[in-house]
Formats: structure tokens, C-alpha cells, sequence
């Protein structure tokens, strides 16, 4: 449970937030205003086996990024916790639902969400931030997210199990940079299995808001790139490590390493908090 002194902490956070939301971003008390302008912004959908959210966790502690700021909204499940990064157990950094950080020197700026849209409220969230990404003028948006492998087609299930999806504004400033990638682009399925298999779609099912945000996105002229990958749910590390590695040959965050068998890398700083990922261990007085 967290001190008294931490939860009057966190409600002193939300009402700051409440009296600044006019604005989706908040930036960090006692900080000056961030200069995201230009930047790229890296974000999770909050999807099947949470891949996305701890590939970020990864980029976030690896890249030493700093917090400069939350995001003010009513759509996402509230929650508080301790600082998942602290490299001691006397922090008493706090963390929410959505917090962004901030590598200067290479113009990364990321949205950490750690938690999921309320039933309802997703179209009034996707809005939001997409209000904010164009307010702000991010130079790039790049979501991580994942798909559940027991849906994958016949085409699918052959090759990699990374996709990608580029909007028509992002296609013509990257789409040859991707091409030489030889990275695969995410497929169309036949919108009615077994019925009618001509008419095709794009699906991503177990991917949260990430489909109807890459659509809203390419209605609103957003440059937008999703990378994505099949899994399952369960320990799902290997498969942050993987993406991440795999986002990694496109923006070359960090110096390029041999994986070993389960596709980590030592280049890759894993969070404190992944201490605790699956629990505790268990009692020994069970045995």
C-alpha cells in the first residue's frame, strides 16, 4: 500500500491537472514548459500481452529519458503507483496513467499509457490526442502495439510475425526508407470470412485503439507508423524484446547487438519494476 504522504501527493497531481484542462499535456511542476515541437512521439496501444507498453518501458529506462510532463484525461482507467524506473527503493517519484518523456538530443518524445480506455470513451480519447499531436506539431507518431496470433490468416502465419502500417502522409515522406527495411506491411483480410471474400479490410484484433486510431489518423493527415507484432498472451518480455529490436533497425536508438535465443539484448536496460512483473515469488511455507 503507499504512505498517506504519497496518495496526498497524487491528489495534489490530479488537481493541478483538473484546473489545467484546457490542455491534454501537463507539464511537470517545477519544470519549464517542454519544447516537444518537432519532435517524434512514441506511443503504446494498450493491447494483447501489453507488448507495446513494455517495449516502451524499455526504451524509457534504457534512453535515461526524463519525465516532463503527464496527460490530463477522463478516459483512461485512473491509477497510482510508485516511479517504475527508480533505481532505489526509497523513491518517492509517484507514476500514473499517462506520462510523457523527453530525450532532447534526439528529438524522442514518448507517451507512456498504463492503462486501458474506459468502456465508451474511446473516440473521445483518440480526438484528444490527436488534437494534441497536431497542437503540438510532432515532425512523427509511432505506435507499438500487437495483435493476437490465433487470428492471423494463412498468408499471415508464414514469415515474420511483425507488421507495419504507414498513413498516405507518412508513406510519402518514409515509405522508401520502410521499403528498404524489407519490413512487411500488415494485409487486408476478408472483412466477412466464408461469406464474402473479396471485400477486404484491415484488422487488428487484441490491438486496442490501434486500428481506429491509425484510420482517425489518416483522416486527419497525421504522419503515422504502426509497428505491431503477433503474440499471445502470457510472458510476453520475449516479445517486447523482440519489437523493440525490431523498431530498432528503423531508428537505431541504440547500437545494434546479436539477440540471444529468447531475442533480448544487452544493449536494452530493463526496468526496476519488471522485478515484480509476475508477482512475488512463492511462500516457501507451500513446500
Amino acid at each position: 500500500a503507499l504512505p498517506i504522504s504519497k496518495l496526498r501527493k497524487a491528489v495534489t497531481i490530479w488537481t493541478r491537472s483538473r484546473s489545467s484542462n484546457s490542455s491534454m499535456f501537463v507539464p511537470r511542476a517545477g519544470l519549464p514548459a517542454p519544447q516537444l515541437h518537432g519532435c517524434t512521439l512514441l506511443l503504446p496501444a494498450v493491447s494483447v500481452g501489453n507488448v507495446g507498453q513494455l517495449a516502451v518501458d524499455l526504451i524509457i529506462s534504457t534512453l535515461n529519458m526524463e519525465k516532463v510532463g503527464y496527460i490530463y484525461t477522463d478516459c483512461l482507467v485512473p491509477m497510482v503507483g510508485s516511479d517504475p524506473y527508480a533505481e532505489t527503493l526509497t523513491s518517492s517519484e509517484l507514476s500514473i496513467n499517462a506520462e510523457v518523456y523527453l530525450l532532447p538530443t534526439r528529438k524522442l518524445a514518448v507517451l507512456q499509457i498504463r492503462a486501458p480506455v474506459i468502456k465508451n470513451k474511446s473516440k473521445s480519447f483518440r480526438q484528444s490526442l490527436i488534437s494534441w499531436i497536431k497542437r503540438t506539431e510532432f515532425t512523427q507518431v509511432i505506435v507499438l502495439s500487437s495483435s493476437h496470433a490465433y487470428h492471423r490468416d494463412d498468408h499471415q502465419l508464414l514469415g515474420t510475425p511483425f507488421r507495419y502500417l504507414l498513413t498516405p502522409v507518412m508513406q510519402n515522406s518514409l515509405g522508401e526508407i520502410i521499403s528498404g527495411l524489407n519490413w512487411k506491411e500488415m494485409e487486408k483480410v476478408a472483412a466477412f470470412p466464408g461469406i464474402n471474400e473479396t471485400e477486404k479490410r484491415i484488422a487488428i484484433p487484441g490491438g486496442g485503439i490501434t486500428k481506429t486510431l491509425y484510420s482517425d489518423s489518416c483522416s486527419e493527415a497525421i504522419p503515422m507508423a504502426v509497428v505491431l507484432k503477433f503474440c499471445s498472451e502470457g510472458d510476453n518480455i520475449p516479445d517486447a524484446f523482440a519489437l523493440v529490436n525490431y523498431l530498432n533497425e528503423w531508428l537505431q536508438l541504440v547500437e545494434h547487438t546479436n539477440a540471444d535465443s529468447t531475442g533480448t539484448s544487452t544493449k536494452w536496460k530493463i526496468p526496476s519494476s519488471w522485478r515484480l512483473l509476475f508477482g512475488s515469488g512463492l511462500p516457501p511455507a507451500l513446500f
